[in-house]
């Protein structure tokens, strides 16, 4: 067992004592249970270990809990957030009894869109460069009780604590909304990001920038390099996990909330995105318009006509909805154009060569879970591909102008996306088909997922009184 051979010489190497086992649930949390390296042996990689699948949201339920995680080698990475030497593995969710994969484990999801792609004859490979935006705080504090409802954020980089007199308090604080590519002594988290930089890379995982973001409050961007959609998808869940724990590491709060911040710039997890037959790009035609080919085109075509439904698993949060706002660069109806940030799909104009050619899909936010949200939209570009979707046809760009500017003739041929969580389900709810092709999301999952959704996420926060409702209403 070759694998299991290199694990343990890794083991040996770095005088490793425990071994941990992540694996992810529905919603894109990591949860992990921990193996001394005595523990660790053969049957662990082939039976995997037991855990308890009801107490995972989304699961099982409590009659037939028992599942296991079984380590995928290919995963293993030395994990820098232990003082004790762990190797950190990720894990697929099997069945107890059979040892066959659990149907609705994400990362097997991510695993069927991409062989139902191949099946397709379509392309031998999907690449894949997410963006990750998120905020640094040093101070979080939040509440919601039956009588009581608040939260508490402070950065040492807002404009808001220009009027304090803390002797730390020295004037160099970021302006409201001034923050993209903001340079020190304006930018202090820049030595953060580098860290974050380095064990992301550590990891063997290429970063290809890193930068302040437009939010003054200490928002952040560290953008990753292509792969393939699994790797990729593998990728940002480290890189997620290790931009919270250097930060933590530092007495700071990293969260990928798409808009923790009234009146500020929401953080996005926009997806670069192409087809390739080998090392052939199939989005670039040096003779198409934009360069991009018919099949690029169409690919488009199907995210477009699909956006609606495909933001429930690319946006699933109700805070989501708050950052797709206009006033902001994040996309507030579906329609494609070149370089053109108020798009749902950009293309980008420096990225025109052969082998660079890609489009990017910027609606999504770091509260996805990234294995769902790649093979939603692979499975919606490939729906475009198979059905020639054309989006100019359908009057979905290209459009170069900004959103705000549009006529109201030009706006109603567009289709607007979700302004709720709640729309988003009842779009999925409507238009689902194109995922469960070849059986790639189980029908089943999709019920799971738009009933979780609605009532722990939805319900739970429509029902609870707003803060701002009592500055609105208490008096009447």
């Amino acid at each position: 067992m070759a694998a299991y051979d290199d694990l343990r010489q890794l083991i040996r190497r770095h005088k490793i004592e425990m071994v941990d086992l992540k694996f992810g649930d529905l919603f894109g949390r990591w949860h992990h249970v921990t193996l001394p390296v005595g523990a660790f042996d053969k049957t662990t990689l082939a039976r995997g270990i037991g855990i308890d699948g009801s107490s995972v949201a989304g699961f099982k339920r409590k009659e037939a809990g028992d599942m296991v995680v079984i380590p995928d080698p290919g995963t293993a990475l030395l994990d820098p957030f232990w003082k004790v030497p762990a190797l950190s593995l990720i894990c697929q969710v099997a069945e107890a009894d059979t040892r066959e994969w659990f149907a609705r484990d994400p990362r097997i999801i991510a695993q069927r869109a991409t062989a139902y792609m191949r099946k397709l004859g379509i392309a031998t490979e999907s690449l894949w460069l997410p963006e990750l935006e998120f905020y640094v705080f040093n101070q979080v504090s939040y509440g919601s009780e039956i009588n009581t409802s608040f939260y508490l954020i402070d950065s040492e980089e807002a404009d808001w604590n220009t009027a304090s007199r803390d002797e730390g308090q020295l004037g160099h604080n970021i302006p409201h909304r001034g923050g993209y590519h903001a340079i020190p002594p304006l930018d202090t988290l820049y030595e953060l990001r580098a860290e974050m930089a380095r064990v992301i890379e550590q990891a063997g995982m290429p970063v290809r920038y890193h930068h302040h973001e437009v939010g003054g409050p200490g928002q952040c961007e560290i953008e990753l390099t292509r792969q393939p959609l699994l790797q990729s998808a593998d990728a940002t869940m480290w890189a997620k996990y290790a931009v919270k724990n250097v930060a933590v590491r530092s007495g700071r709060s990293a969260t990928f909330m798409p808009k923790p911040l009234y009146d500020e710039a929401g953080s996005g997890m926009h997806f670069h995105q192409n087809l390739v037959r080998g090392r052939r790009n199939l989005f670039y035609d040096r003779t198409g318009p934009q360069n991009l080919s018919e099949t690029a085109l169409h690919y488009i075509g199907g995210l477009l006509k699909h956006g609606r439904a495909l933001l429930a698993l690319t946006d699933p949060s109700t805070n989501s909805y708050k950052r797709l706002v206009p006033g902001f660069e994040a996309p507030t109806f579906l329609f494609y154009g070149v370089a053109n940030r108020s798009a749902a799909i950009r293309v980008p104009k420096y990225a025109n060569r052969p082998s660079e050619q890609r489009i990017e899909f910027r609606p999504p936010d770091g509260t996805c879970n990234v294995y769902l949200a790649m093979a939603a939209m692979l499975m919606a570009g490939l729906d475009g591909i198979r059905k020639g979707i054309d989006p100019r046809k359908l009057g979905m760009g290209p459009i170069e102008d900004d959103v705000c500017r549009l006529s109201e003739r030009k706006l109603a041929r567009i289709l607007p996306v979700p302004a709720s969580l709640h729309e988003a389900l009842q779009a999925l709810d409507k238009d689902h088909h194109f995922l469960t092709e070849g059986g790639v999301f189980p029908k089943d999952f999709l019920e799971t997922w738009m009933e979780q959704k609605l009532e722990r996420e939805v319900n739970e926060v429509r029902n609870r009184p707003h803060p701002y409702e009592m500055t609105l209403y208490y008096d009447l």
